[in-house]
């Protein structure tokens, strides 16, 4: 049994440091549990994203291609994630990265280079800046859903 989630759109992050804007596209998210009476007494749901997203800057004109994994049904891994990072106008990755999208991700360079990209566990937390809700505008997030955050606390 599960169930699915297909996020349409793309959203835009910007750099204010380096002015350069990033359109990326999201993966998909899932809920899942083993279909079976017998398994899932035996298993725990679990909750992973899938599908094919992309992130590119107009700016400099590098891309990315990634692709996060499923879980199979039998065997596998949870939570697995694959990428390809390419330059302007090039056709082949300079780059790919293969790992965990909730743990560590490794990087295999066309030199030769292989190296830990990123372990998420080992990221700072740092707390959301949000502005106060009376300075917000009435279509801000928090503003629109202040009354459902506040009655579902």
């Amino acid at each position: 049994m599960s169930i699915g989630v297909h996020n349409i759109g793309q959203g835009c992050v910007t750099c204010l440091d380096y002015d350069e804007h990033y359109i990326l596209t999201f993966p998909n998210g899932y809920g899942r549990q083993v279909n079976a009476l017998f398994w899932s007494i035996l298993t725990v749901p679990w909750i992973e994203l899938g599908g094919e997203c992309s992130i590119s800057c107009s700016k400099t004109g590098y891309n990315a291609s990634i692709v996060f994994h499923t879980k199979p049904f039998y065997g596998g891994k949870k939570h697995r994630i694959t990428a390809e990072i390419f330059s302007p106008n090039d056709k082949k990755p300079f780059c790919s990265i293969e790992g965990e999208w909730n743990g560590v991700m490794y990087a295999k360079y066309t030199t030769g280079e292989n190296s830990v990209f990123i372990d998420t566990k080992k990221m700072p937390t740092i707390k959301k800046k949000v502005r106060k809700l009376e300075d917000q505008d009435n279509f801000e997030s928090r503003c629109l859903w202040k009354d459902v955050t506040y009655n579902l606390k």
